[in-house]
This record gives C-alpha cells, structure tokens and sequence, in this order.
C-alpha cells in the first residue's frame, strides 16, 4: 500500500494564463473610442482576453470586419513592442511598448479640413 502526502502530489493549474487589458490601458483607449465615436467614425467595439493576446478590435459598422486592433501581445515587450495597432489588412499601422503614444495616430484622424463655402 502506498501512502501519498498531499506535498508530495504535483497539483497542476487547469486555469490557463490569459492575457487582459488592466484598468489603467483601458481608460486611454476608450477615452480615445469616445472622440472617435463623437467624431462619427466608429459604432462599435470588441473586447477579446486569448492566451497570448488581449484586443480591443474597433467597427464601422457592428456587421463589418473591425478597421482597427488594437493589441496587447507581452511576450513581444522586449523583442519587438508590446502594443501594436493593426489595420483592416492585417497590416500593423504602429507599434510600440508607450500605450499613451501609440494611440496619438488616431489623433490625426480627428484634424479634418473644414471648408467655409
């Protein structure tokens, strides 16, 4: 008969690491979500918390393909950026470890020419 103590068993955790946005990276871009939707540019917004990536996917329509991810990948922090806004062709449009600075590009979609005539 064997006798296993409990410090002796190996307990494996069934919960995976998953990857979410903190409080503090959320509050810039739905600061950012609220001009654009202001703005009339965007209707809708997805949140998506994977294994490896958390995305904050942005719509035109609710129907559509998003037009922007943002996307948060750490295992990426060190060798490239942690931070990376991809477009609607899977192109990435900017990309950097600052949240704060990557999401200025959406800045100059707000600037538009008004003409007076």
């Amino acid at each position: 008969m064997n006798i296993h103590y409990v410090s002796d068993i190996k307990i494996s955790k069934s919960i995976p690491h998953i990857v979410s946005f903190h409080r503090t990276e959320l509050t810039p871009i739905l600061s950012i979500y609220g001009k654009m939707v202001a703005a009339g540019e965007w209707r809708d917004y997805g949140i998506s918390a994977l294994k490896d990536v958390a995305v904050f996917s942005v719509f035109r329509r609710t129907s559509e393909n998003p037009i922007y991810r943002i996307e948060k990948r750490p295992q990426l922090s060190r060798k490239q950026s942690q931070y990376l806004i991809v477009g609607i062709d899977n192109q990435i449009l900017k990309r950097g470890n600052d949240l704060s600075l990557l999401l200025r590009y959406f800045n100059k979609k707000l600037i538009r020419s008004v003409s007076l005539a």
